[in-house]
């Protein structure tokens, strides 16, 4: 069955079960990018560039996002990788992410109320132990892409090691629409991008942190674009 189909179908089945609303409005997986690369062009030039995927675009946002509580069910969450090379550690104070606001057509269209940043140590199968998480409000360009500054007092420090970084919009559906993170055509680290919609909304069977192209089928990311910037200290 083609994927937009049976996406279509598991929403259908859902709203029957009392789900979105009435209206049958719903979240949906993923979207087409209607934008080129982001130029993040307030991102803080003193700070070094830690990891940078922010290139060889897909053409897709896959969904990351905290939704309103009607609709709890479908949160969900988009997870990469990337490693911290030995002898160094990093001090991450800035996340930039390309991304684009979609569906949205209430009052506040297109507006996020902040982001969710959060590392983890984990494995090739995928984030396992928090570490960090800090809610911001990212400059946002009006599209969907945002430079996010943890704060002075939210830096997150990073030994050598494999780690993971998730972004999520707090967005809500019914009056602002949907946050997609942007999808690369290479894989960037030594694991492709990963997804869980906790809830099952989607009915898509990834509860817990599973590949996302396994989840999200051909337009799911093999991996996102980001960027990380702060400090390095010699060990």
């Amino acid at each position: 069955m083609n994927k937009t189909i049976l996406l279509a179908s598991v929403a259908a089945l859902a709203l029957c079960a009392g789900g979105a609303s009435a209206a049958g409005q719903h979240p949906v997986a993923h979207a087409p990018m209607t934008h080129g690369a982001a130029k993040f062009k307030t991102a803080d030039r003193t700070l070094s560039v830690l990891y940078d995927q922010n290139d060889d675009a897909q053409g897709f946002s896959d969904t990351s996002q905290n939704f309103e509580s009607s609709l709890d069910a479908y949160d969900n969450q988009g997870a990469d990788d990337f490693t911290v090379p030995d002898g160094v550690t990093w001090k991450v104070s800035e996340v930039d992410v390309s991304g684009l606001y979609f569906k949205g057509s209430g009052p506040a269209s297109g507006v996020a109320s902040s982001e969710n940043v959060t590392f983890y140590k984990g494995t090739k199968k995928g984030p396992k132990t928090q570490i960090a998480s800090v809610t911001a409000t990212g400059d946002d360009d009006g599209l969907g892409n945002f430079v996010i500054s943890l704060g002075k007092h939210n830096t997150v420090k990073l030994k050598p090691g494999h780690y993971w970084v998730s972004v999520q919009a707090n967005m809500d559906f019914f009056t602002a629409g949907q946050w997609g993170w942007a999808t690369r055509n290479t894989q960037g680290g030594i694991a492709p991008a990963m997804w869980q919609n906790p809830g099952g909304g989607f009915g898509l069977g990834c509860t817990t942190w599973s590949k996302e192209q396994d989840c999200l089928g051909d337009q799911g990311g093999v991996d996102h674009m980001f960027t990380l910037r702060g400090k390095v200290k010699e060990r």
